[in-house]
């Protein structure tokens, strides 16, 4: 877009580029990003997981668990490595960019942009049902609880990212909160008897710990992936963090630690206290195990926190979408009027026109497991891409200066790759239709790429000057 010009006018060009593309720089510590890392999840505690249930029963999602976790965490400590290595915004295009080549990095960044652009269109449909089942307002018809959603917190994201990131992380306290008052309610309750509770099926290895079988494993994985979407979108924080090469690493793998508390306990004690059958199939798995153990009032507070962990994962999903569009559209991949920040070092359109779009499926489609499930595909497409990164990176530039080193270093991501590839055609046997609907946006975006994008890039984009960085050190060996 801007090779042909002079040297000169090359760098005045750019510079006015980027002085209207530009984010707020030290607005956000290591607690703070930690605690966005778990507000990205946090609402997958409170639905959504238990439907593994119904499909694999409790022991085959306790093994989908596990699987998914260790996936998890082999992604999260190579991020924490790239992250510390390559503090950009535009976190996972911005590595595969490096490792992979522009191809490679649009096509990771773009798979990004479908988990978290899908994912609050699922969420608000997921508030509306929860605002509608508690009787708040008196609204029977959803749609203005979606409205109301993308308008008020895309409002607070568009006044600045520190105030958004401290309104973020009260919420999620809130959330967190009441996930401990749900494990002390629910403790005195536990038997394991409850756990097996579910009809063993004829399907073949069928057994009371897995009652449809091992495929029932496959079947759970992509729920067990609810404990832990999005986490990996704490590095689209690197250029507002205060310290990225220190604080990225402490924070991804802090938000990992404690999601994995959460999860485990959730997947032990509601089963536990209420039994694997009641859990497989209800809307509202925390409120409905205390209800039927007897706790009513704990059963409404807890209802009434589910919603403020929804508003917390809806809320910084926000935040995780318009830094991938940004860092997309900055360095030419999208339209680049995108990428242009306000007065408060934010990016106005990066937030708005995904809010649009989200708020346009979440009042036509109104399905939030269809949706969630859309964003799972893009999700899982983008882990196997992620963690091939890392490996790449490793083999190709072992001098890179790393402050943080991934343990086990490519080992630890292969385990990574492997399970990703899994989570990829697990989702084909959970939800075809929407595997083929991602598959198809996919297809469409590396065509916009092809056609158009690639021959319009901005050379100075951070991401970009990295890989020629690269580049140009490699001539020089």
């Amino acid at each position: 877009m801007t090779e042909t010009l002079p040297a000169a006018q090359q760098r005045a060009v750019d510079k006015a580029y980027f002085e209207q593309r530009t984010l707020r720089r030290g607005a956000a510590g290591w607690l703070l990003l930690a605690g966005l890392g778990i507000s990205y999840v946090i609402s997958g505690d409170f639905s959504g997981w238990n439907f593994g249930l119904e499909a694999g029963g409790w022991g085959g999602l306790l093994i989908a668990f596990v699987l998914m976790g260790v996936m998890y965490a082999c992604m999260v400590f190579g991020l924490a490595e790239m992250s510390s290595a390559l503090p950009v915004a535009g976190a996972g295009y911005g590595f595969a960019r490096r490792a992979l080549g522009r191809l490679g990095g649009f096509a990771t960044g773009l798979a990004i942009l479908i988990e978290y652009s899908m994912a609050p269109a699922a969420i608000a449909v997921f508030i509306g049902g929860y605002v509608e089942s508690l009787g708040l307002f008196g609204i029977t018809d959803s749609w203005p609880v979606y409205f109301v959603c993308f308008a008020l917190f895309i409002g607070v994201h568009l006044v600045g990212v520190g105030e958004a990131l401290k309104a973020m992380f009260a919420i999620t306290g809130l959330a967190v909160v009441a996930l401990i008052a749900f494990v002390v309610g629910m403790v005195p309750h536990f038997s394991v008897n409850n756990l097996f509770d579910i009809p063993v099926s004829d399907a073949a290895g069928a057994s009371a710990f897995l009652p449809n079988g091992v495929g029932g494993i496959i079947g759970a994985l992509v729920f067990a992936i609810w404990f832990f979407l999005a986490v990996e979108g704490v590095p689209l924080a690197a250029e507002e963090a205060e310290n990225p090469q220190r604080d990225m690493p402490r924070a991804i793998i802090t938000a990992m630690s404690v999601l994995v508390v959460t999860g485990l306990s959730v997947l032990v004690l509601a089963p536990g206290g209420a039994g694997s059958a009641m859990m497989s199939t209800s809307a509202s798995p925390l409120p409905d195990a205390l209800r039927a153990v007897g706790n009513e009032g704990l059963a409404v507070f807890v209802n009434y926190a589910g919603l403020a962990g929804l508003v917390a994962s809806f809320f910084s999903i926000v935040y995780a979408y318009s830094r991938q569009l940004f860092a997309l559209s900055r360095a030419g991949y999208l339209p680049t009027w995108l990428s242009r920040t306000n007065s408060r070092k934010t990016p106005t359109w990066a937030l708005v026109v995904p809010g649009i779009i989200g708020f346009i499926l979440a009042a036509a489609v109104g399905d939030g497991d269809k949706l969630i499930n859309i964003a799972v595909f893009g999700a899982a497409v983008s882990y196997v891409l992620l963690n091939l990164s890392h490996i790449v990176l490793r083999k190709r530039e072992p001098e890179l200066h790393r402050p943080y080193r991934t343990p086990g270093g490519a080992v630890t991501t292969g385990i990574g790759l492997v399970l990703a590839v899994i989570a990829v055609v697990a989702t084909f046997f959970v939800d075809v239709q929407a595997a083929a609907i991602t598959a198809g946006i996919f297809g469409l975006g590396l065509l916009y790429f092809a056609l158009h994008s690639r021959h319009h890039l901005v050379a100075g984009a951070p991401e970009e000057e990295f890989a020629h960085l690269r580049a140009s050190e490699a001539e020089l060996r």
